[in-house]
């Protein structure tokens, strides 16, 4: 079991920061793989003619993943211990990457939907290993805030990642359907090459990129803590044979099950709502740039979040985000222009504490639970392969505009959480 320091002490004199260090190198990774969805959705929407829900389906494959893969990941990382767990996701993340060259190679869009599945499935297990550990890697009572500081270099990857993604992914214009029927053969295998190699480029290097550090963590020493050996904090004793009988626990899976759809509905619309007309009207390549605004502000809000939170009530702080983000979406839907353009993209501004926040409250007292909490907190991020596609239905029939609705709902649920939901 860890021995924390006492009490008052700050985060800076954990003896775990050396580790706490190494490990913020796996949120970023995560974070830039994961919003480089929503440079990829606009592009293969193009290049395979697709409506809203069926783009929407690279969402739904992503995140099933974390629904199917959370809860055995949890039962994994209590047997091979968080560092082995990292390794492994680190490992499924890399095959992940790899499918995506014949993917582009064939031009298969039911395949580049099965390498969205393999690489969520090797994020899943990062996550499941690496957010408890960060939360037990220190004083207990700063859980939230140290992990809001590892989340903050997370969105330092989803901030870089559509800027770069914009950059050479959406470089190559994308022809419409009966531009390509006036393309020659040689023409369309010229074409179909180059909008092969703007994906698989990108993701055979992040695959190495993976691979590398996934030989980086088996070389080096961590503090070996399993997972059953994590502490109560918070409760006098565990009294329940299962984490499902922690309601703080189930209230919280479905916190973040609407956080991340929240989150991930927006940021998968983002591309295609700037570039209506009465929005901003811009093209995809210059919209994709703009996503940065976007993450970028929940990394600020982070590491804000980070300091701040170490002196104001998690609970407060999440139920006043979640409150201003619900208006500011409010606003999105009802105005135009670069109103509504710079409205939704604050968001993410009020976004940033949430996850971490949900989290660290979500499995507080779970003890030797807490392997198998942070598995159903996980798996209740397929929050955002279904809201997505929701949201997709309501864009195709009401229009993207109105569809924001349903992150409105959602902010609803976490400003009820944070107000009471997590108490226990």
């Amino acid at each position: 079991m860890i021995n924390t320091a006492d009490s008052t002490s700050s985060a800076d004199k954990n003896p775990y920061l050396g580790s706490l260090t190494i490990l913020t190198s796996l949120f970023f990774i995560w974070g830039f793989i994961t919003c480089l969805n929503d440079i990829l959705i606009p592009h293969l929407k193009s290049v395979f003619t697709l409506n809203y829900t069926q783009a929407m389906l690279i969402q739904f494959c992503f995140f099933t993943a974390y629904f199917v893969v959370s809860v055995p990941s949890g039962y994994l990382v209590e047997k091979i211990d968080y560092k082995g767990g990292i390794i492994a996701g680190l490992s499924v993340a890399g095959i992940g990457c790899l499918l995506f060259y014949p993917a582009a190679s064939s031009h298969s869009y039911p395949l580049f939907l099965a390498a969205f599945f393999v690489l969520a499935s090797g994020i899943t297990l990062l996550q499941v290993a690496a957010n408890p550990y960060v939360t037990i890697l220190g004083n207990p009572e700063t859980a939230s805030s140290r992990l809001t500081m590892t989340q903050a270099f997370n969105s330092l990857g989803t901030t870089v990642a559509p800027y770069l993604g914009a950059l050479f992914i959406l470089a190559t214009a994308v022809k419409t359907a009966d531009e390509i029927k006036l393309l020659n053969a040689d023409e369309l295998s010229a074409y179909q090459a180059a909008q092969a190699a703007a994906v698989q480029n990108p993701y055979l290097l992040l695959a190495a990129v993976l691979f590398f550090i996934a030989v980086i963590f088996a070389l080096i020493k961590l503090p070996k803590i399993e997972a059953a050996e994590t502490q109560v904090s918070g409760l006098e004793e565990d009294v329940h044979d299962s984490a499902w009988g922690y309601k703080h626990l189930v209230l919280g899976a479905i916190g973040i099950f609407v956080y991340v759809g929240g989150e991930v509905s927006i940021g998968s619309f983002l591309i295609n709502f700037l570039g209506e007309p009465s929005i901003a009207g811009l093209a995809e390549q210059d919209a994709g740039k703009y996503v940065s605004f976007y993450w970028g502000g929940a990394m600020v809000g982070r590491f804000i979040g980070a300091v701040a939170m170490q002196k104001i009530q998690p609970g407060k702080a999440l139920a006043f985000n979640a409150v201003t983000a619900a208006v500011l979406v409010l606003m999105t839907m009802l105005g135009s222009g670069h109103v509504a353009m710079w409205t939704i993209l604050a968001v993410g501004l009020f976004n940033s504490i949430m996850f971490p926040t949900i989290f660290s409250l979500a499995v507080s007292g779970l003890g030797r639970h807490t392997g198998q909490g942070s598995g159903i907190l996980c798996a209740a991020i397929v929050g955002g392969a279904v809201l997505p596609v929701v949201q997709g239905l309501f864009a195709d029939w009401i229009g993207i505009q109105q569809a924001f609705f349903i992150p409105v709902l959602c902010y609803c649920y976490i400003a009820y959480y944070g107000w009471r939901g997590y108490k226990f």
